[in-house]
């Protein structure tokens, strides 16, 4: 086994860790993020929620911010009179703890009319996840919509970094 060969396993494994020990990270809109350009149902649709992950929502604060809302009523009339939260830092980290459905919109509510709001259905914690480590995504973190980092680059760094250590160079 060649170091690239040992380097792909290590990863496996390593992402086979987080997956099976940990929640899922949802980077709402994924490279565009919470933005009007976005279309955040159709990548809400394709996702399951549970109990234990994270949704990253990123936006430009000078544009938008993200409010958390009670109802269903207040979700489809995009009302933000009364939110349970509002945020507001351009890279908000929500931990879902319970099952059931929570409701994020946009605070501009003329972004929230055209769309960008989702309802987050939120199902219990697989019962043995483990076996499902194979079927299971787990999506790169989040950036800033004007930053330029490269978190992929640094999850390879990650891997080459416990790579060094299990090898003991």
């Amino acid at each position: 086994m060649d170091a690239r060969d040992l380097l792909v396993v290590v990863a496996t494994v390593f992402t086979a860790a987080t997956v099976a020990g940990a929640q899922v990270h949802h980077v709402v809109g994924e490279d565009r993020g919470w933005d009007p350009s976005t279309d955040v149902a159709s990548w809400s649709s394709q996702r399951v929620f549970r109990v234990g992950d994270k949704l990253w929502f990123t936006y430009s604060t000078t544009h938008e911010n993200l409010v958390e809302l009670r109802n269903e009523k207040d979700f489809t009339s995009c009302d933000v009179s009364n939110p349970i939260k509002m945020y507001t830092d351009g890279l908000d980290t929500i931990s879902l703890e319970g099952e059931g459905i929570r409701y994020f919109v946009s605070g501009n509510t003329e972004s929230c009319k055209n769309g960008l709001k989702i309802p987050v259905k939120i199902q219990p914690k697989e019962k043995n996840m483990a076996q499902n480590v194979g079927s299971m995504a787990v999506a790169d973190g989040p950036t800033l919509p004007s930053a330029s980092t490269n978190l992929n680059g640094l999850s390879y760094l990650l891997v080459v970094g416990l790579s060094i250590c299990l090898l003991g160079l």
